[in-house]
């Protein structure tokens, strides 16, 4: 059985469990549904939720994820991750350092940041992040009113940090532009709002992972 870090290093399609997607209720349907369909990782992402309720989601989902051999990784809340023992821990550009979060969580869980130009990929690589997600590249709901940074760099932190960790672009990408997105040079990508809005959730993560092993 592949070790969490072998899985990441493996992983083309990321998906994320929203909540500003999906209902509380819907938590274990939904997650059921990615992982049947084949992400490679599933992060949960609550954004303004306390902390306790998270925690709470995350005993529903933290098995799912084991049984399925796919890594699960909490967004943002050092405390739930190790709570949860997590296999992962991801940070946007203000939630710390990387030898904070280390010294946190230990030497056993990767840690990934979010970057949003060649500067910033570099230096989660100097840093010694496991992976980055690169984006916005389109505007998106996700994040409401920010702009997208664009596909012109992605074959240059492809280039420069892809070779050596994980780079996961990422910010309204939908299964109908992933093929621009392969063709600007990336090789995986996370998908979040078209997956978890889609009728057949297990249908649209197996269209979106076929879109990425074509490329």
């Amino acid at each position: 059985m592949r070790s969490p870090k072998e899985c990441l290093d493996q992983a083309r399609l990321y998906g994320i469990l929203d909540l500003g997607y999906v209902e509380a209720d819907e938590v274990e349907t939904v997650t059921r549904a990615l992982l049947s369909g084949g992400v490679d990782l599933l992060q949960l992402r609550a954004k303004g939720w306390e902390q306790s309720r998270i925690l709470e989601l995350g005993r529903r989902i933290r098995p799912l994820c084991g049984e399925a051999g796919v890594p699960f990784i909490v967004n943002d809340y050092s405390p739930v991750a190790i709570e949860l023992e997590a296999d992962g821990l991801h940070l946007g550009q203000d939630d710390g350092s990387y030898s904070e979060a280390r010294a946190e969580v230990g030497a056993g869980m990767f840690l990934g940041r979010s970057t949003h130009s060649p500067d910033q990929a570099r230096q989660a690589l100097a840093d010694g992040f496991d992976y980055i997600g690169f984006g916005p590249l389109f505007p998106t709901p996700t994040k409401a009113g920010r702009p997208g940074i664009g596909i012109q760099s992605v074959e240059l932190v492809e280039r420069e940090v892809g070779e050596k960790i994980p780079v996961f672009c990422i910010g309204g990408i939908r299964r109908d532009n992933l093929p621009v997105v392969i063709e600007a040079g990336a090789s995986r990508a996370v998908i979040v709002s078209d997956l978890l809005k889609a009728v057949d959730v297990a249908g649209a993560v197996r269209e979106a992972r076929a879109g990425l092993t074509a490329g």
